[in-house]
């Protein structure tokens, strides 16, 4: 960029005077920084009711989904017993009786100071075979007991074991089985898998020192006891899964007698899905209504003027606003949402009555249950239609606001450059009219020079 020389020959202020006409030429392109500046407020703000729109539709499509409303409690009479309940449960109630614990099967083997060798002085294979009869050979890479638990955790076999310290310088290996319960049991021999078949292999535990200090047995429990009806159920854990449908049941201990497993609607649940489903339209609803509002502002002149929320004369985020409202507010099966305690507010948004809620649970609870799951639903799809990555209507609205902001950093980026031209221009032609008239000036005092110097003439 030039620069230029204040006023030397004019004795103007030439910067201030390229300055001032450069403030008027750049008129345009502060215009579109004001609309850059607009824009992006606009997208910020868009943005923030769109994470909103998208909290609401996780919400609404959880609650809309199948049995999302049907949330039961489970309680026993004893607390040897809890109980589980999921939403494909109903309610009722069943008597169990605990009569046995599962457990894992775990064995120890006489104690040794090393592993043992073959027939050839490698160290001896081992073999685990499961309760199926399937074989795990097991290849120590020496006779270090360290070697052989590696070797036999490494191999993923029906038990996991480690080295316990028997004294003297002795240790056991303990082995507990991988899998609860009857499932997991194991047998553990000194041998290869093919001596195993042939019968030929050591069992381990038939060592008078060694010892099967737990054996494998699934948890059993009765139902019905005492009656024709009894019927024992086992697991190979100690929970029972599905006792009834929909709810587990874990023991901590056998019960002296039968305990009651009562399952009952979660009111209280159900209630608190729907206060949050009203939370978060009012949450919605409360942006768009705080960004559209008008507010009365005072001038410089001490003048009362309206000015209007960045949303005032957006259609588009009205639609949305709209479209929520209908989901939230409109009948269902010809009932007003006011009867499950949903109440429209003359501010344009919800009011939520747990009471009212819980007393249409306790009259009607599968009714109240669906007309729940459709209002959310209704709200779920009109949060997806504004929020969808591709043809959301808010996601378009911020789409064509971030193309306008990319279509204004242009023009202005080509305004710099004009402006930058246009500053260059001004200067050289204030520099070269200096110049002219520096030069003018010099004439002017060799010219006045020359007549000081003219001979006088004499009178006549």
């Amino acid at each position: 960029m030039g620069s230029s020389i204040d006023g030397l020959a004019s004795g103007l202020n030439t910067t201030s005077i390229i300055d001032s006409l450069m403030a008027v030429e750049a008129q345009p392109r502060t215009q579109l920084q004001t609309k850059l500046a607009a824009d992006q407020t606009m997208i910020s703000t868009l943005q923030s009711l769109n994470s909103k729109l998208s909290s609401l539709k996780d919400l609404a499509s959880g609650d809309s989904a199948v049995n999302a409303m049907n949330l039961f409690t489970a309680t026993t009479s004893s607390t040897s017993l809890s109980a589980t309940a999921s939403t494909s449960a109903s309610a009722g109630s069943i008597d169990v009786t605990v009569t046995q614990l599962a457990q894992s099967q775990v064995d120890v083997t006489a104690a040794m100071s090393s592993w043992p060798t073959d027939g050839t002085g490698a160290p001896a294979h081992l073999t685990l075979v499961d309760s199926t009869g399937k074989q795990t050979e097991v290849i120590p890479a020496s006779t270090s007991l360290d070697d052989v638990v590696t070797a036999i955790n490494a191999a993923s076999g029906p038990a996991r074991a480690v080295k316990v310290p028997a004294g003297n310088g002795t240790y056991r290996l303990q082995l507990t089985a991988s899998t609860s319960g009857a499932a997991g049991a194991f047998r553990v021999y000194q041998g290869t898998a093919a001596q195993v078949s042939a019968g030929t292999a050591t069992d381990l535990m038939a060592d008078p020192a060694a010892a099967v200090v737990k054996t494998a047995q699934d948890a059993k429990a009765t139902l019905y006891a005492g009656t024709p009806a009894a019927q024992t159920i086992t697991s190979g854990t100690n929970t029972f899964t599905d006792l009834l449908p929909g709810v587990s049941v874990t023991a901590s201990a056998v019960t002296s007698g039968p305990v009651t497993v009562n399952v009952a609607s979660d009111s209280a649940g159900i209630t608190k899905k729907a206060g949050d489903l009203v939370n978060a339209v009012n949450d919605v609803l409360g942006f768009v209504s705080i960004y559209s509002a008008v507010t009365q502002t005072t001038t410089a002149s001490g003048a009362t003027a309206a000015k209007g929320g960045i949303f005032v004369g957006n259609s588009g985020v009205r639609a949305v606003n709209d479209q929520v409202f209908s989901a939230m507010s409109m009948p269902v099966n010809g009932k007003s949402p006011a009867e499950y305690g949903i109440n429209v507010t003359r501010d344009g948004n919800f009011t939520f009555d747990a009471a009212k809620l819980q007393s249409a649970l306790a009259s009607d609870p599968s009714g109240t249950q669906a007309a729940l799951q459709t209002i959310a639903s209704r709200v779920s799809d009109a949060a997806t239609s504004a929020t969808d990555p591709f043809s959301g209507s808010v996601t378009a609205l911020i789409k064509g606001q971030q193309s306008e902001v990319a279509d204004l950093g242009s023009q202005i980026s080509d305004w710099d450059q004009r402006l930058a031209t246009r500053r260059q221009t001004l200067q050289s032609t204030f520099n070269a009219m200096e110049t002219a008239l520096g030069q003018l000036n010099a004439q002017q005092t060799w010219l006045t020079g020359q007549i000081a110097g003219l001979p006088k003439s004499s009178g006549a």
